[in-house]
């Protein structure tokens, strides 16, 4: 009797492992590549700049809880990077972007927090990070969408110029010399 039990589980186990392993190449197949430029032909100039004004009439608190407008960032090149705590590849490249940060002083950058404020102002005592942090929560995944990332993977980083029109769209962690040369570009403009 136990023998058969024990073959039961294990044949069980491997159907689960097969199904799940199935759907997960499914689900793969239809999200889209991380660590892409998403600009597509497809998407629309009108759609564009429809996006950056509904991002530019945006607000949201800091940690200290100060309503900051998005209007506020305007008039230079802004990098504008979605992230969360539980997202262990924005956690991994905040240091980078900090850095990069305070090294390209004609650039603004400000993280956009698809979180609670609590686990920012948590994240912020162990990794500080020199560019304001909004606290947008859950809310922000409806802009995300709209700024050319339907799926609302994070991290998802944004590149606008100084007139407010927005650039690229990077979904997934950003490759470093390539955001450097490519916000470079924008603050020569």
């Amino acid at each position: 009797m136990k023998k058969r039990t024990i073959i039961l589980a294990v044949t069980g186990l491997a159907v689960a492992f097969a199904a799940g392993g199935f759907a997960w190449r499914e689900s793969s197949r239809a999200a889209p590549r991380a660590n892409q430029t998403l600009n597509k032909p497809a998407t629309s100039v009108a759609s564009k700049t429809e996006a950056a004004r509904t991002l530019f009439a945006s607000a949201w608190p800091d940690v200290q809880g100060r309503s900051v407008a998005m209007q506020s960032y305007s008039g230079k090149p802004l990098v504008v990077n979605f992230w969360a705590t539980w997202c262990a590849p924005c956690v991994e490249e905040m240091p980078a972007l900090d850095t990069m940060a305070k090294a390209m002083p004609d650039a603004q950058f400000v993280g956009i927090g698809v979180d609670t404020n609590k686990n920012i102002v948590d994240f912020l005592a162990k990794i500080p990070v020199s560019y304001p942090l909004l606290v947008a929560g859950h809310s922000a995944i409806s802009l995300v969408q709209q700024l050319g990332n339907p799926a609302g993977g994070l991290p998802f980083t944004v590149l606008v110029d100084a007139k407010g029109n927005v650039v690229e769209t990077i979904l997934g962690q950003v490759k470093l010399d390539d955001l450097s040369h490519k916000i470079q570009e924008l603050t020569r403009n």
